[in-house]
């Protein structure tokens, strides 16, 4: 959806109308739950919304013009990676060897990926795979505010809640932009339905679970339905025409090796 959206606006015009179609269809929800807002929760709520979606968005669509969609379905495997490494540098979770050595194997796999199969050399780094990784950074970081600081609502409210502090930007941010330069192309409706889709579907829809999935669970285990990802972004990346070379697969298989061991249990 977002390479879709990608053919009539920017990087930029295209994060913000995700995020602002999210925060539309969310907007009722958000209204009713604005009783249950607490001072002490809006800080973890702003971390929430800016770091868990708006700088994410914008990375990710940075990222797509230069990237294809199998790639940063892959890279986004190393959500668990940092979720961890947060979590121990920032919030004191314990760990194990096998943690480390699963760590060492999702950044081995994130560089072989960075580099699609070449040579590991400068020359044949893709710079713009670095915007999936920050991304991915954002979410780690997201996952363990809401595990910390906000399991006291439910996943309804902190998606509801953290978009209702963001959408205004992101929509403000669209109409101060040069919409005329989208319009342009014949098909932009049709590029802006699937932004919609994107919003609705993959972001509002998606963050509603995901943050209903951390408060049951441990903020790595929540963070491993990343495990999924590539799967689908293959699928779709070769239904699109995109190159899923052997190298991409079995990088993706050191990164998801590394994901395994850093959830696997006695």
């Amino acid at each position: 959806m977002m390479k879709i959206g990608l053919k009539s606006f920017d990087s930029v015009q295209a994060a913000a109308l995700r995020i602002g179609f999210a925060s539309l269809v969310l907007l009722p929800v958000s209204l009713r739950h604005l009783k249950s807002l607490k001072r002490k929760d809006v800080i973890p709520l702003l971390v929430a919304g800016f770091v868990g979606s708006l700088i994410p968005a914008f990375l990710f669509t940075k990222a797509q013009t230069r990237i294809d969609s199998a790639l940063a379905g892959m890279l986004n495997s190393l959500t668990p990676v940092f979720t961890l490494v947060v979590g121990l540098v920032f919030f004191g979770i314990k760990k194990k060897i096998s943690q480390v050595i699963g760590i060492s194997l999702g950044l081995l796999g994130a560089l072989g990926l960075i580099t699609s199969g070449n040579d590991v050399s400068l020359a044949n780094v893709n710079s713009y795979a670095f915007f999936i990784v920050a991304a991915t950074i954002c979410y780690a970081f997201n996952i363990n505010v809401v595990k910390n600081y906000l399991t006291h609502l439910n996943g309804v409210q902190i998606t509801a809640l953290s978009f209702f502090f963001i959408g205004p930007v992101a929509i403000v941010y669209f109409f101060t932009s040069d919409i005329n330069q989208a319009i342009q192309n014949e098909n932009w409706l049709l590029h802006l339905g699937a932004l919609a889709i994107l919003g609705i579907v993959g972001t509002a829809l998606a963050m509603l679970m995901m943050n209903t999935l951390i408060r049951y669970t441990s903020a790595v285990f929540a963070s491993s339905v990343t495990y999924v990802i590539p799967i689908f972004a293959i699928m779709w990346g070769l239904l699109d025409g995109e190159t899923v070379t052997v190298f991409h697969l079995l990088f993706m298989g050191v990164v998801l090796l590394g994901v395994y061991l850093i959830n696997r249990k006695k």
